[in-house]
């Protein structure tokens, strides 16, 4: 399949029409062949999926291939949102509701009904397009929408990922928010930040942050695991002279993730040989991540150790005086 077919294919949750593949440059021949053949798989007359994509159907997989009916037989007023339109912008949907489509329409009844939920907007305003015959809102409006109705902990993991893609801009996020957040929107895009890189650290980062734990350092660790690793990442945190170690699950797509081969690589950054080493180091797992309050506690008793191991006690200025 060429990119251009399995572009359209993804976002419409793996299946394509007979037009699509026309439009991407195969001939009726062809495509029968790719059928007869059984590499593609006939899905229902006029639809097909490529046959490894039906290996492994996902609840995300299965969400887009319903956004895409939805909004070809809903009209030409009905767009995306909501989750619907994260999913089709390729952003992580880790931990949001898919059971239901999200669309916004100008007219019509609003609620749920047959497992679409249609929100009414007169006029629809601003922040919407058209991509390859899809209408769906714009990335950050989307963002906006699930920060001000999903849990917390997804719409920040959402966020972060629009930032570290560069999809939005803090300036975005914040105009789509004077027109279509509240105050629970403001909160989730003022608390991300743009240093996550995959689905774990925005979770970890947010436990850490929620419990007032101080920020981790921007530089690298001392002697952090080999960058080429993809089993493991960690943060550090140079005054509490401990690092933690985490399972970097369901990376961020960034541009700088897809190699070019006329630009030789960055080089990888080098560590301060005078910043203070690592006393301890504590490992958290992916399976970790859903109970905070243990993580919060592994990580204090980590913090603790390391505090007595190399004797440095931290004042509190909150702390009465004796």
């Amino acid at each position: 399949m060429n990119p251009q077919l399995s572009v359209m294919a993804s976002i419409r949750g793996g299946v394509f029409t007979r037009a699509d593949a026309r439009a991407c440059g195969y001939p009726d021949p062809d495509i029968d062949s790719l059928l007869d053949t059984g590499r593609w798989r006939r899905i229902r007359p006029g639809t097909y999926a490529e046959r490894r994509s039906l290996i492994l159907v996902t609840d995300e997989v299965l969400h887009l291939r319903k956004v895409y009916r939805v909004l070809r037989s809903g009209g030409p007023n009905v767009y995306a949102s909501h989750q619907s339109a994260a999913a089709l912008h390729a952003l992580p949907v880790w931990g949001l509701d898919l059971s239901r489509v999200h669309v916004t329409a100008s007219a019509g009844r609003s609620g749920c009904v047959g497992g679409v939920h249609r929100h009414i907007r007169d006029p629809v305003g601003p922040g919407i397009q058209l991509w390859n015959k899809l209408r769906m809102v714009s990335p950050a409006r989307a963002i906006v929408e699930v920060a001000a109705t999903a849990p917390t902990t997804p719409a920040v993991v959402l966020t972060e990922a629009a930032l570290y893609s560069g999809l939005v801009t803090r300036r975005s996020l914040k105009r789509a928010v004077q027109d279509h957040g509240d105050e629970r929107a403001l909160a989730v895009v003022s608390h991300a930040c743009t240093d996550s890189a995959s689905v774990a650290e925005s979770r970890l980062r947010f436990i850490l942050a929620e419990a007032g734990f101080p920020a981790p350092a921007l530089c690298p660790t001392p002697d952090a695991p080999d960058p080429g690793d993809p089993e493991t990442s960690s943060l550090w945190f140079p005054e509490e002279r401990t690092v933690l170690d985490f399972e970097p699950r369901f990376p961020f797509w960034c541009d700088e993730f897809e190699p070019d081969e006329d630009e030789p690589p960055a080089p990888a950054p080098i560590s301060d040989p005078t910043a203070p080493q690592p006393v301890e180091r504590c490992w958290i797992s992916w399976a970790d991540l859903n109970d905070p309050p243990a993580v919060i506690d592994r990580v204090r008793a980590t913090f603790t150790r390391a505090s007595r191991r190399t004797g440095v006690r931290q004042f509190h200025l909150a702390r009465a005086r004796m």
